[in-house]
């Protein structure tokens, strides 16, 4: 643009952008040739509306002031495209040879008329959440006055009802103890005042008596020993373990308020959520509502892996806590549905406890786009191994940044995941105590798991455990020697096969069984 037509243009009133070909008396544009770079009246952009190159190859606008920034910095070309990855202006080499190349590129026009209907439908979106009543700004503030307010109450009603127990009974004990110091002052002043000898010494044994008595009473010390003073305590202890929950629950309330993102108080996964195993290792056992995982390290290595089912519909999110061994690896998340029971087969995006170290596990197709994650934590590649031709699963440790440099992040107490269907991400946090939630990482899952039947599962142990048998040895109180073959006890001496019971009756096995996996 020459420098003449910048002077006029300044000039003018900046708000109106006016014709760049007009000599005199200029005109108000109405539209701006992006390549030419300059802006037209309705008489001068005929020429632009009728030959036909121009009108195939000119981009044209709605008036404004170009100030040199229609062409690319890169490559000096006219920018004509929009990169919707990126949100930002290419030229027509960025699109087809550069970075976003395989990115998802739009002409102005039909970037501008989807970018505006988007920008409609958010507007709605944010009109519908300013407008709801469940969250205005006054009901929330009398909604958390009101909870906050009756957990102070509470509190308040609980400590000042155990002190008021606490003092009056203490109170009528040390009034009881005052009356030995009433008694033997008063036996002193009279013995002080009695002038005959004989009388006095008669009287004096008493005195002394009394006197002791009141030496030896302590008014500091608490309720004397006796049926009272352990019902008082007892009711003191059971009334304080409700005031500790009372002032723990107050407590959660005011760190939730203030720091929603890493307090909010552990709610127990829906009782509609239940393990369904896909495969189980020797040792493995449910619970009879199927939220509880049992292991037999007598029977054989820890090796289970199970679904998370509900016997509801989610509509916008799933969410899950586990809680998890210490003794065994594990891995939680999601996998497909059909390749549950061998993991090596399809995909899994996870959070994974192996051989002491915290590590993510994302997939892709060979052929796609990586999965992308997003995290406070730092996530370093460790390596990738093929699944199978058609999907890469990549795997990498996760640290943060402690007063050594890089450390790895420690095995969580409990692990919450929740699963948002509509923003596309599975989100892993450690939970400690009952009101401390920390982000671990979030995974932003790629559309292509649309044609998944992705569904939430939990691993312990190593899949597909092919042990060898062991044949270990026990012996029953009533003499016999038995030895486990991985699948029942035999009799050493006769080879003979027994099912759970000893010929004396008595169970045979250690039977040493702990929990190793929980639905919280």
């Amino acid at each position: 643009m020459s420098d003449s037509i910048q002077t006029k243009r300044r000039r003018t009133d900046p708000q109106t952008i006016l014709c760049d070909m007009c000599a005199e008396d200029r005109k108000p544009a109405k539209k701006t040739c992006m390549k030419c770079e300059i802006s037209m009246c309705v008489q001068h952009l005929q020429a632009h509306l009728t030959t036909p190159v121009l009108l195939q190859t000119h981009p044209l606008t709605e008036p404004m002031d170009l100030c040199g920034n229609t062409k690319c910095s890169q490559h000096s070309k006219l920018l004509e495209y929009y990169c919707l990855d990126d949100m930002t202006c290419v030229c027509v080499s960025c699109a087809i040879e550069d970075q976003h190349r395989l990115h998802n590129m739009k002409t102005f026009s039909t970037a501008h008329k989807e970018l505006l209907e988007k920008l409609k439908a958010e507007q709605l979106i944010l009109q519908e959440k300013t407008d709801d009543e469940n969250v205005s700004l006054e009901k929330w503030e009398k909604s958390e006055r009101e909870k906050l307010g009756r957990c102070s109450v509470r509190l308040i009603e609980a400590v000042t009802n155990l002190r008021d127990i606490s003092l009056t009974s203490v109170q009528s004990s040390v009034s009881a103890r005052m009356v030995s110091l009433k008694t033997s002052k008063s036996s002193m002043e009279a013995a002080q005042k009695e002038k005959d000898t004989f009388r006095f010494l008669q009287m004096y044994s008493q005195v002394h008596q009394d006197v002791e008595k009141a030496k030896a009473v302590d008014l500091r010390k608490g309720l004397e020993p006796g049926s009272h003073r352990d019902k008082l305590v007892e009711e003191i202890r059971q009334n304080g373990e409700k005031m500790v929950k009372q002032a723990s629950q107050f407590w959660g309330s005011l760190l939730t308020l203030v720091d929603p993102e890493h307090h909010q108080e552990l709610v127990p996964t829906d009782s509609h959520l239940i393990f369904e195993p896909q495969s189980l290792g020797p040792g493995m056992s449910l619970s009879k509502d199927n939220r509880k995982v049992f292991h037999n390290s007598y029977l054989g290595q820890c090796c289970a892996t199970l679904l998370i089912c509900s016997t509801k519909t989610a509509s916008s999110y799933q969410r899950w806590v586990v809680s998890l061994s210490e003794e065994s690896d594990w891995m939680t998340g999601l996998c497909e549905k059909t390749s549950a029971k061998n993991l090596k087969d399809g995909p899994v995006y996870g959070l994974c406890w192996e051989d002491k170290q915290l590590s993510s596990l994302t997939t892709k197709r060979n052929e796609g786009s990586q999965s992308s994650t997003s995290q406070g934590l730092k996530a370093q590649n460790t390596g990738t191994a093929k699944t199978a031709t058609q999907f890469k699963t990549t795997s990498a440790s996760i640290t943060y940044q402690g007063e050594n440099g890089e450390e790895p992040v420690p095995r969580p107490e409990k692990v919450e995941v929740l699963w948002n269907f509509a923003a596309s991400t599975l989100s892993f946090f450690s939970r400690t105590g009952q009101h401390q939630r920390e982000e671990i990482i979030t995974m932003k899952l790629k559309a292509s798991i649309n044609n998944w039947d992705l569904v939430p599962f939990v691993q312990l142990g190593k899949q597909n455990i092919h042990s060898t048998t062991q044949q270990q040895q026990w012996k029953c109180s009533c003499g016999k020697d038995y030895y486990w073959d991985g699948n029942s006890y035999r009799d050493n001496r006769s080879g003979s096969y027994y099912q759970g019971c000893c010929s004396c009756g008595k169970v045979l096995g250690p039977h040493i069984t702990e929990m190793v996996c929980e639905l919280y």
